[in-house]
């Protein structure tokens, strides 16, 4: 028990920063915190309440208040144990109560996929957190803690755990400016996605040192400063982290001596023009390289960081990165929004503005969010509006828009207002027209073209937009000015894929279908759905999946009342003594005729299986359960000719089927792949693979397959390689 931590280290932590806590509300809150953990543990195997300890520990350490570190210390009780929020209500206020909360996951409701959950549970945090950014701040640190104890879950959790850090978590804490956390949660997350990747940079800096070389080089700098009239500057130096590493080697394809930021020196100042001055003598002392020096003094990243950036080759011809910035900078660029609390004791006076200026962007994504049906697509448009490089470009007043990388000219027009977006009808960059799906650069001046005011814009532009303010104001747009349109649109894209699914809804019980599916979406009519399918509220995607579900429920109930089973249905019949095999299949009645096997269910030997004469190609061979065949053989026009057909005695060696194996992608996926079925004597006769999102790979491969029992053994062979998530049959 002497290993974990306690109670008492917490409040010494306390003791030992200087700060003022209401001690009595913590002593409250960790016997609340205690009491309802009783009895419970980690995977770890330490007492669980140890897990709120921590949190609470790294809420001191960044200097938040006693309402945080109470919240922290109770963040699970709702969730996990039989404590209620009226009761935390009751004994600490609506504040604590308000911030456990925010952080409690939505257990109790059942949802239709992991997707809609994570975006619902985001949705919570995010609401709370727009209201109290302490919500977020708490949800951080309970998420480092669970990171540095990860070893402890199951490997795919902890891939899972880890993705999700990555493309929530990690961009969230940069966005609030809290640069440790950030690092941190990044490279213990990629030490789960990639562990390869991430002990060959380890290996990388272990080699080059540089710890050494960087604090010798301030230990200069701070000398030259002093002769130069500044002789207060605070010196710090750092190596860059991990994951920053990973990026650039990995993502960017650079070799690890193109990163020229890997060493960095810190230059803490008392004012702006002694950072400037400073500037000026690392530049004298050190040959600074082209096109690597940033001033985010003058303008600052959407996240408040303000530093001046330069890039300068040493003596020993080893470049480093040097940061000048004042103190109240480098306590922001630490610190984030925490810094609020750290420094200024809370969020009094004029520290209330700029917090909720740094927090617009989550209102802005929740606003836009209530006019979008899908919520799905919260996660998507939070991961859009999180990447963590920015672009600055100009309006030609002056005026600086920061946007995602990777953003068009088209959201800059609605970054400026939803007026100049929806009446664009062109751009000019730096007085040159560009096309409309122009990428905008840093230092660019854009001028936005407009047409009259009747313009809107056009549905193509979802596709090219990559901000969720662009797509939701374009989405807003056609939602108010164009809802017969949407509905028209709608209805013709959903018989489309209703089409290509090879569903059919006789018209008769086509209003009733679709009325209980707009239901299931939360919505009041048909007509609702198809407007919000037109113009891009709702993703026909994630439509398909119910209904598929409810398609299936009418069908079965059909069968029931007026259909005898498929068994049941007499096959046509020929004479059989001279029937002839044709790969591998004797088709009863029916000598030497050319044989498909169906794509949409793959038949193998094993399965039972029946033939349709079709009209082009002999006869095509499904499995007996096929979906289309209980379609088609209940069509009057059909039913002659469906045919009884059975696998020959004396099987072919192997048939061609397919498979989809998806992936992290790592290096040598491929080769094992290729490996496991060479071992197993399975032949590959074609293999694709290509990356998705996510840093996912998949792989589709046409193999020979000697029966179903051979499939499900080639399936679970697959599915325990290493990093392979999903192994499908085609």
């Amino acid at each position: 028990m002497s290993n974990y931590v306690t109670y008492q280290d917490l409040i010494q932590m306390i003791i030992d920063s200087g700060r003022s806590y209401d001690m009595a509300m913590l002593d409250k809150a960790y016997a609340v915190g205690a009491q309802a953990h009783e009895g419970q543990r980690r995977r770890s195997g330490e007492p669980y309440i140890c897990h709120p300890i921590h949190v609470a520990m790294l809420l001191v350490e960044l200097g938040m208040d006693t309402e945080s570190v109470a919240a922290a210390l109770m963040h699970d009780v709702v969730e996990d144990t039989a404590v209620t929020l009226e009761q935390i209500q009751s004994e600490f206020g609506s504040e604590v109560a308000h911030m456990v909360d925010g952080v409690t996951k939505l257990t109790k409701i059942v949802f239709s996929s992991v997707e809609e959950q994570q975006s619902e549970n985001l949705r919570k945090m995010l609401m709370a957190m727009s209201q109290d950014v302490r919500v977020m701040i708490i949800k951080l640190c309970d998420r480092l803690h669970n990171m540095r104890t990860g070893d402890a879950w199951p490997e795919q959790k902890r891939r899972d755990k880890a993705l999700e850090t990555m493309e929530v978590y990690a961009p969230i804490a940069h966005r609030l400016g809290i640069s440790n956390i950030k690092e941190e949660l990044e490279d213990r997350s990629l030490r789960y996605l990639d562990p390869i990747g991430y002990e060959k940079i380890h290996e990388l800096l272990r080699e080059h040192g540089g710890k050494e070389f960087v604090e010798n080089i301030a230990e200069v700098i701070r000398e030259r400063l002093a002769e130069n009239g500044m002789p207060n500057a605070t010196m710090k130096s750092r190596v860059k982290s991990v994951y920053g590493i990973y990026r650039k080697t990995y993502m960017q394809n650079r070799d690890f001596e193109e990163i020229y930021d890997v060493y960095a020196v810190r230059v803490i100042l008392d004012t702006v023009a002694e950072c400037y001055n400073a500037l000026g003598v690392i530049h004298d002392m050190y040959h600074p390289l082209p096109n690597r020096f940033k001033d985010y003094i003058s303008t600052p990243k959407p996240n408040g960081y303000q530093s001046l950036h330069t890039t300068v080759i040493g003596h020993e011809g080893i470049p480093f990165e040097v940061q000048i910035r004042t103190h109240e900078m480098d306590q922001m660029a630490e610190y984030g929004v925490a810094a609020h609390w750290k420094y200024k004791a809370g969020i009094q006076g004029g520290g209330r503005d700029k917090l909720d200026e740094r927090l617009a962007w989550v209102r802005q994504l929740l606003e836009s969010q209530r006019e979008n049906e899908d919520a799905g697509s919260l996660l998507q448009d939070l991961k859009g509006d999180l990447l963590p490089e920015e672009v600055f470009a100009f309006t030609p007043k002056g005026d600086v828009i920061n946007l995602p990388a990777g953003a068009t000219v088209i959201d800059f027009a609605y970054a400026i207002h939803s007026a100049v977006g929806n009446r664009m009808v062109g751009a000019k960059v730096n007085s040159r027209i560009v096309p409309i799906d122009h990428k905008v650069v840093t230092g660019e001046i854009i001028e936005i073209i407009t047409g009259p005011k009747d313009k809107g814009p056009s549905r193509d532009w979802l596709k090219i937009v990559t901000t969720s303010e662009a797509r939701n104001k374009i989405r807003t747009w056609f939602k108010r000015e164009r809802r017969e349109e949407n509905i028209q649109e709608g209805r013709a894209m959903l018989e489309r894929e209703l089409r290509r699914n090879l569903i059919t809804i006789p018209d008769a019980k086509w209003d009733e279908f679709m009325a209980e599916i707009a239901r299931r979406q939360r919505m009041n009519s048909a007509e609702e759905m198809y407007a919000a399918l037109g113009y891009g509220g709702l993703q026909i995607s994630r439509l398909m999946g119910k209904i598929k579900e409810e398609y299936a429920r009418m069908r079965a109930a059909e069968e029931k009342t007026t259909t005898p089973a498929i068994d049941k249905i007499p096959l046509q019949t020929y004479k059989t003594s001279d029937s002839k095999a044709s790969e591998g299949v004797v088709v009863e009645g029916i000598d030497n005729t050319p044989i498909k096997f169906a794509k949409c269910c793959s038949p193998l030997p094993g399965d039972e299986i029946v033939g349709f004469i079709t009209r082009g190609f002999g006869v095509s061979i499904h499995k007996k359960d096929c979906q289309n065949v209980q379609a088609s053989m209940r069509d009057p026009e059909n039913q002659a000719r469906w045919v009884n057909a059975h696998w020959q005695d004396s099987k072919k060696e192997s048939y061609k089927a397919s498979l989809e194996l998806t992936a992290m992608n790592r290096e040598g996926l491929v080769g094992d792949v290729i490996s496991t079925l060479g071992d197993m004597r399975v032949p590959i006769y074609a293999m694709n693979a290509r990356m998705v999102d996510n840093g996912r790979a998949v792989i589709s491969l046409t193999v020979g397959i000697a029966s179903a029992e051979h499939m499900n053994s080639v399936l679970n062979r697959l599915r325990h390689l290493r990093d392979v998530i999903v192994v499908t049959r085609g």
